[in-house]
């Protein structure tokens, strides 16, 4: 078991001992409440401290906005890393997931028999050193829309949970729909950390739950993000609920 440190002092600042890894960890809170954008000054410094990374990252309707999040956010350049990411893209039209190109495919995790192998598939993209492999699924919940798959599709993501695990987790969720549903991974998860948002202006807000075999801060911190990211937030939201839910919905 080691210890991550973000190297941000706000984020480090509630977890003196940092957060021990490998684990899993969900961020939670209601839509709009700037979870992958705490998940990228997750990734950025993950990176930066030799590991490497999976994104899962649904909500997003291709790689471009990951690779300006992380800009914006945390300073990095993604291409820098590009030997340590790889990318699966949820695309929940295919049986199953494409081959690799370049160090992106396509796979439909909406269907638990595809989970397990495109993870699979996109560690064996990306070195296994350092601090080891991240993978963040973010916008889980959508996961949760397939009037087929959506039940059978959270158990899966819950004994990912429960297994020994060789790599690290890094779950965001939103609780504005799917609540209940999501509440069962909270309960699982080794780290819960909680977000909200204010509007008018706009503040995002950080509070941790709770974090296994580490000692941390409970009170809730205001996050030092710019209010221009509401804008592409907002963006990012809209292509969720437009395309990606009735998209899933039919499966």
């Amino acid at each position: 078991m080691k210890n991550f440190f973000t190297h941000q002092e706000w984020f480090d600042s509630l977890l003196p001992e940092g957060l021990p890894i490998p684990s899993a960890t969900l961020l939670t809170g209601p839509g709009g409440s700037g979870k992958p954008l705490i998940g990228n000054v997750f990734v950025a410094n993950w990176l930066r401290q030799g590991g490497s990374v999976v994104f899962m990252s649904l909500q997003y309707p291709d790689n471009s906005f990951i690779f300006a999040g992380l800009k914006s956010i945390a300073g990095l350049d993604l291409n820098d890393y590009a030997s340590n990411v790889a990318f699966i893209e949820l695309d929940a039209t295919l049986d199953g997931m494409t081959e690799p190109t370049g160090n992106v495919f396509k796979a439909n995790i909406v269907k638990p028999q595809i989970w397990d192998s495109a993870i699979e598939q996109a560690c064996d993209m990306v070195p296994n050193e350092g601090i080891g492999i991240l993978i963040f699924c973010s916008a889980l919940n959508l996961l949760l829309f397939s009037r087929t798959y959506g039940r059978s599709i959270l158990d899966k993501v819950k004994a990912t949970i429960q297994e020994e695990q060789q790599y690290t987790y890094l779950f965001a969720a939103s609780t504005t729909a799917k609540a209940e549903e999501i509440a069962e991974v909270e309960n699982l998860v080794d780290h819960l950390i909680m977000t909200r948002s204010t509007k008018q202006p706009f503040r995002l807000y950080m509070q941790i739950q709770r974090i296994k075999n580490a000692d941390f801060r409970p009170e809730e911190i205001e996050v030092p993000f710019p209010a221009g990211v509401l804008k592409d937030m907002k963006k990012i939201a809209d292509h969720s609920r437009n395309r990606v839910i009735p998209l899933v919905s039919k499966l």
